[in-house]
């Protein structure tokens, strides 16, 4: 297997966990979609990998530094990150694109000398947390009258709905940076001929080439790709982050999440976890629709599918769910625990070396 394919669920209470931007100053709205004409709240995809960027960093792992260019020197807005994923684990996971400034005597960039463009593809991908059912924000109107002979007012809306999203992890390119062919040809991943310096550190740091997906690659050892998946299912499993914590709190840890090993890049959950698309609206967790999805990808799954299900969260939804599957459960071809055990449990089996086959690329 090469994949970890999910979905989890945050579920918001009275929340405005990411803002848009507003029209009036001094009102704040919340992102929401229009969908079949009714309104879905929603976090963005960005802002969910800076919540778990953040939470990465939180449990240790030093975050690549921010430089900022542009606007005050007249230059286009950019702001980018180190850009090296040997020595940062959240530029080896999230990725990243950085640009070198073009040599305007000679009218070409300094690719030649400094590597030019580097890019690092992202190994996790990340849905949009769409609400499962429409929810229309709620406007909340305020008051600053403390010390002021004229009170300001303020607005901003908050919703509760339940936010679900698809993630899939490529296990095999973490801590794998290919590089351009012997003509050149191919995509590189980051490190490129003229990288010097970074192909110099990963062979420092122990990386070792071999080739990947068709191209020539260096590839950090084993026991540091292990570390890097691990804590990032530690992050989530203590995920923190959003807007308007002080008077909208909220706890961000994963409501329901679900996760499986898949041998390519699909993702079997998707429909499984999602909406009604008729009133009643709601969750739902399709027990059917599971068993159906396992059995068109036999062979390319591996045993057990992990539910990680809050206690409390949607307890009919559960009953039912567990009802519908309980053979399934029997024969530990699906597991249900609290989504932080789950997350944490599995991030310990990873280190321990108990799914090491998922840092084998089948494609080679």
């Amino acid at each position: 297997m090469a994949y970890l394919a999910g979905k989890f669920v945050l579920s918001v209470v009275a929340g405005a966990p990411n803002n848009g931007k507003g029209q009036n100053p001094t009102e704040t709205p919340v992102k929401k979609a229009r969908i079949r004409g009714r309104l879905h709240p929603y976090v963005s995809a960005q802002a969910f990998r800076r919540w778990w960027r953040d939470s990465m960093a939180a449990l240790g792992p030093e975050p690549s530094p921010v430089v900022r260019e542009g606007k005050s020197q007249g230059k286009a807005q950019k702001a980018t990150t180190q850009g090296d994923p040997i020595r940062y684990v959240d530029d080896d996971l999230f990725g990243y694109m950085k640009t070198s400034p073009k040599d305007k005597e000679k009218g070409k960039s300094k690719s030649d000398k400094e590597g030019g463009t580097t890019v690092r593809d992202s190994p996790l991908m990340v849905g949009t947390l769409l609400s499962v059912e429409p929810a229309p924000p709620t406007t909340d109107f305020g008051v600053m009258a403390r010390g002021v002979d004229e009170p300001v007012l303020h607005a901003h809306e908050f919703y509760t709905a339940d936010l679900a999203a698809p993630f899939l992890l490529d296990v095999p390119r973490v801590g794998t940076f290919t590089l351009p062919g012997a003509n050149g040809s191919g995509r590189a991943n980051y490190l490129s001929e003229e990288s010097a310096l970074a192909i110099a550190a990963a062979v420092q740091a122990g990386a070792t080439t071999c080739t990947f997906r068709g191209q020539p690659a260096l590839r950090l050892p084993l026991e540091v790709r292990r570390e890097r998946v691990a804590v990032l299912l530690d992050a989530l499993a203590e995920l923190t982050g959003g807007a308007k914590k002080a008077l909208h709190y909220g706890d961000r840890v994963p409501a329901l999440i679900a996760m499986v090993p898949m041998a390519g890049g699909v993702n079997p959950l998707g429909l499984v976890i999602d909406g009604a698309e008729d009133e009643p609206y709601g969750l739902q967790v399709r027990a059917q629709a599971l068993r159906d999805e396992l059995a068109a990808w036999h062979g390319e799954w591996e045993a057990p599918v992990r539910l990680g299900w809050r206690p409390g969260f949607r307890e009919q939804v559960r009953k039912e769910f567990e009802a519908d599957v309980a053979d399934l459960l029997d024969d530990e071809q699906i597991t249900i625990d609290h989504p932080r055990s789950l997350l944490k449990d599995l991030a310990q089996e990873i280190r321990d070396g108990r799914h090491d086959t998922w840092f084998d690329d089948p494609v080679g």
